[in-house]
């Protein structure tokens, strides 16, 4: 494992951190990571610590939503048939069951299709247009997907079908000739933010609509559960209006989510907690995105969708094996790469990873270079077979633009799409070999040595003595955390093992301890160090150290106390 580069953020804005202590009646510690994240002032600190719904954006602000709403409204009114075209993954299915719902509360003739991962493949398919052909489809709406999709929506436009894009992907060289394009990212936008999640375009298409029939934002508020799932699943900043949407999502999740949200969190451990964001990126979208991943997307909107428990738990119980499976492929696959990149010496000191085998289930791939990407530190892309061609899955480290990269590249591509950090790809079999040496001799040229080596970002240096459960009770109002706004990360300097310490697990492979800022301190904090095992020596016989970690609570036999996470340890 690379040793990781510690960096302390600055605050030199001291101005700042004096009227939020006063203004706002905050210590320094808080005041100071309120300003590191932008908020200067009382107003902005109510903004980010009560998010308000009215502070949504009016969402005629972005670029065709006026043409959108209106060919909408014609649909519903006249009774047209409506299909809702989403992409297979966590956001493109909780933008699909959110379309519907809400078109069938309005009574809307409404159907959606969901392509076949492994047949289609992503975005709008020429099977899909067909499927609404045949149907009488006279409006179809692309939702986490269809921004590229010039060619397909061409075909559609010479079927007599409208498309509406809603999409939040970067957009191609030209934009698709749809009725409408609804993507914060389009150039000529405008629209005050730009990294809304697809199902957050979705969300604020039925806005659009309310607010255009002078309809209730609680009609839509409601399905705001489905929202927060994309959100967090979907890896997205969580500021500025997603920092609403996520709010309000989680108190939905929390109070009243749908029947298929239900199922997955009475499958999980979470009935009888706070969901949290993380849980939704490690326990609740994954559950959602096995379905995409193992069989097939819509398995996972008839969950979204349903009403019927019994069916919802039904669905839920499927896609909980469909899970298990796929923790299983995908660790094995992670071996086999594991050994691929090991056995070959050129591999296993390159800048990058591009490693290939046939066999390799496509719904994992995402899930295994990410898993490479984290063990070796490097950008990598991870690729298996799939209707003759070899297809996969991208992804980068930390300021390193993977997009441009296999830019550089696509002249040996038959398509690809992504953005800076993740992205995938399709080439003939033929230009595998062509590629892995160009986008090694890519990323040889342009990334840097910082960006080889993984960073953890401190927001603060403290004492032991400084954390204190009132500090806590406020750090727990930064949340939802989330890209742009993660959990704080500390790092305390010259500390001390209470001589408690000591190696725990199966294997012996976390550390548990007692920590103090000076031997014999009787002010001490328990702490835990997951995978920290073999760290244990350097915390022993009272020798001192210096750790950065996360605040947490642990909850243990109906006992709350606060402990240290561990996320490094220099000894």
């Amino acid at each position: 494992m690379t040793e990781k580069l510690w960096t302390v953020k600055e605050c030199d804005d001291k101005e700042s951190v004096e009227r939020l202590m006063k203004d706002v009646g905050v210590d320094k510690l808080v005041a100071t990571l309120l300003v590191q994240r932008g908020i200067h002032n009382y107003d902005e600190a109510k903004r980010f610590f009560r998010p308000q719904l009215a502070d949504l954006y009016d969402p005629f602000l972005m670029k065709d939503m006026d043409k959108a709403v209106d060919r909408l409204t014609r649909a519903i009114d006249n009774k047209e048939k409506i299909l809702i075209f989403g992409d297979y993954d966590v956001d493109g299915t909780t933008a699909t069951a959110l379309m519907l719902r809400y078109l069938k509360s309005r009574n809307a003739n409404v159907d959606f299709y969901i392509p076949d991962r492994y047949l289609e493949g992503y975005g709008l398919s020429t099977q899909g247009i067909d499927y609404a052909a045949e149907n009488g489809t006279t409006l179809l709406i692309t939702v986490d997907c269809g921004i590229k999709g010039n060619e397909k929506i061409d075909y559609a436009n010479s079927k007599g079908i409208d498309v509406i894009v809603c999409d939040h992907h970067t957009v191609g060289e030209e934009l698709p000739k749809a009725f409408a394009v609804l993507d914060p990212k389009r150039p000529d936008c405008g629209y005050p933010f730009n990294e809304l999640s697809g199902c957050g375009v979705a969300f604020k298409l039925l806005q659009g609509y309310i607010q255009k029939h002078g309809l209730d934002l609680e009609d839509i508020t409601r399905y705001l559960d489905l929202v927060a799932v994309s959100i967090g699943s979907d890896i997205v900043p969580i500021i500025d209006e997603n920092r609403i949407l996520a709010y309000y999502g989680l108190q939905e999740l929390n109070t009243s989510p749908c029947t298929g949200l239900e199922s997955i969190i009475d499958l999980t451990d979470l009935s009888n907690k706070e969901i949290q964001i993380n849980d939704i990126v490690f326990k609740i979208g994954p559950r959602i995105n096995a379905a995409g991943r193992i069989d097939t997307g819509k398995t996972a909107v008839e969950l979204l969708t349903t009403t019927d428990r019994d069916f919802a738990l039904q669905i839920g119980n499927s896609i909980d094996g469909m899970n298990s499976y796929r923790k299983e492929i995908d660790r094995n696959i992670t071996e086999e790469a594991i050994a691929q990149i090991e056995s070959d010496e050129n591999l296993k000191n390159a800048y990058s990873t591009v490693v290939f085998s046939p066999n390799w289930h496509k719904g994992v791939v995402g899930i295994v270079a990410s898993r490479l990407t984290e063990s070796y530190y490097r950008p990598t892309i991870v690729l298996t077979e799939n209707n003759g061609l070899v297809v996969g899955s991208a992804r980068s480290v930390e300021g390193f633009d993977l997009y441009s990269a296999v830019t550089a590249c696509g002249d040996l591509l038959e398509s690809f799409g992504g953005h800076t950090y993740a992205a995938g790809l399709t080439m003939k079999k033929e230009n595998f070999e062509p590629f892995k040496k160009r986008f090694e001799e890519y990323v040889r040229a342009n990334i840097t040595e910082d960006q080889r080596r993984p960073v953890i970002r401190i927001d603060t240096e403290i004492l032991i003595k400084e954390i204190t459960p009132k500090t806590f009770r406020i750090l727990k109002q930064f949340a939802p955390f989330g890209p742009g706004n993660m959990s704080p990360v500390f790092a305390s300097r010259q500390i001390y093992d209470n001589g408690m310490g000591r190696q725990i697990g199966k294997n012996l492979e976390h550390l548990k301890l007692k920590i103090v800022q000076q031997v014999g301190d009787n002010n001490c904090i328990d702490g835990v160090g997951f995978g920290f095992g073999n760290c244990y020596e350097k915390i022993s016989d009272y020798k001192p150290f210096d750790i950065c970690y996360h605040l947490v609570e642990n909850n243990f036999m109906n006992q709350t106390t606060l402990q240290i996470q561990l996320l490094d340890l220099k000894g």
